[in-house]
């Protein structure tokens, strides 16, 4: 459910905090502060300084250990660097503790299958945070996919000191390699991939091509190191073309109408009624916590997006040792 905050009949107060206060979790700190019926208990941070000005801009606590949080909360969020999230999140699921935990899931797919274990044995929500799908203009235009045949995105940008702890693959990548497989359900026959890093020591610029065992093809670019910033994806499917750019919440879908024993393309651009995708995020997160609902994209999900951005960095490591 993305479109509010279900409330369970109890209208009960769900209490929540966050750990991890950078870049991204500063905005779930936000976002939580004002959402109806969640209390935001606090934030935690190893940074003191940044820890304690979130804490303080949103009227909240701050805590230097995500183990002093713990006992206080329902759920939280976790934005910590990519390394630590397997630790984090295993401490908080084994406290039968609802998580929200940014992508990539882990570092490793067994880190991942280990999350997966737990959560279920604990039965917490375990909700992975793959922005995109929470977009307007995806949820505007995912149920028209029907069998695409080829698939084309760019997800480039300027590059940022931040998230440089991973290769663009799972800084970037990752959220379109997510979208894909979630518009396929086919399993892939072969990746290929090039990439090359230019001003850290990962991979910055990537090309991948999957193939399916439907048929389709994607093809995807992801750059930190390029002047613009894009966040487009292109669809082919037998009956249309759908372009949606994610940056700016758009659609245009052009689609082949037969009239008069001809054929005419005709072109539509729907309104799309814009929302910040984290807020529906986050939103969605609380109603499955309060109503106990599976959520949008699970730890299974992750695990498997992981999994194929790991195999994409595999061989782009190996063309690029060549």
């Amino acid at each position: 459910m993305v479109s509010g905050i279900k409330q369970d009949h109890s209208e009960k107060i769900m209490r929540v905090g966050v750990i991890g206060v950078g870049h991204l979790g500063q905005h779930h700190a936000r976002i939580y502060s004002q959402t109806p019926g969640v209390e935001l208990v606090g934030v935690a941070d190893a940074n003191e300084a940044r820890g304690k000005e979130i804490a303080g801009k949103y009227q909240t606590k701050y805590f230097s250990s995500y183990l002093q949080l713990l006992p206080l909360v329902d759920a939280l969020s976790i934005a910590v660097p990519t390394q630590y999230h397997f630790e984090v999140a295993s401490a908080c699921l084994e406290k039968r503790v609802d998580v929200l935990l940014e992508k990539p899931i882990t570092a490793t797919v067994d880190e991942a299958d280990a999350l997966i274990s737990e959560a279920k044995k604990s039965g917490s929500v375990f909700q992975i945070g793959h922005l995109e799908r929470y977009n307007r203009a995806f949820l505007k235009i995912k149920n028209m996919i029907q069998a695409p045949l080829f698939i084309e995105n760019h997800r480039i940008g300027p590059f940022a000191s931040r998230g440089t702890d991973v290769n663009v693959i799972l800084d970037l990548m990752i959220h379109d390699i997510d979208i894909i497989l979630s518009l396929t359900s086919s399993p892939i026959t072969e990746i290929r991939a090039a990439g090359i890093p230019v001003l850290s020591k990962e991979i910055d610029i990537v090309n991948a091509r999957l193939e399916f065992k439907s048929g389709c093809i994607a093809n995807m670019t992801a750059s930190r190191v390029s002047l613009e910033k894009i966040r487009k994806i292109r669809i082919f499917q037998r009956d249309a073309y759908i372009s949606l750019d994610y940056q700016n919440q758009e659609v245009t879908i052009a689609k082949k109408v037969a009239e008069n024993g001809s054929v005419r393309i005709v072109v539509d651009r729907p309104v799309v009624e814009k929302e910040e995708p984290l807020k529906l995020e986050i939103h969605d997160f609380v109603s499955n916590c309060l109503n106990r609902t599976p959520p949008e994209i699970s730890g299974v999900e992750g695990k498997e997006a992981l999994r194929v951005a790991e195999e994409i960095a595999h061989i782009a490591i190996r063309n690029l040792k060549k």
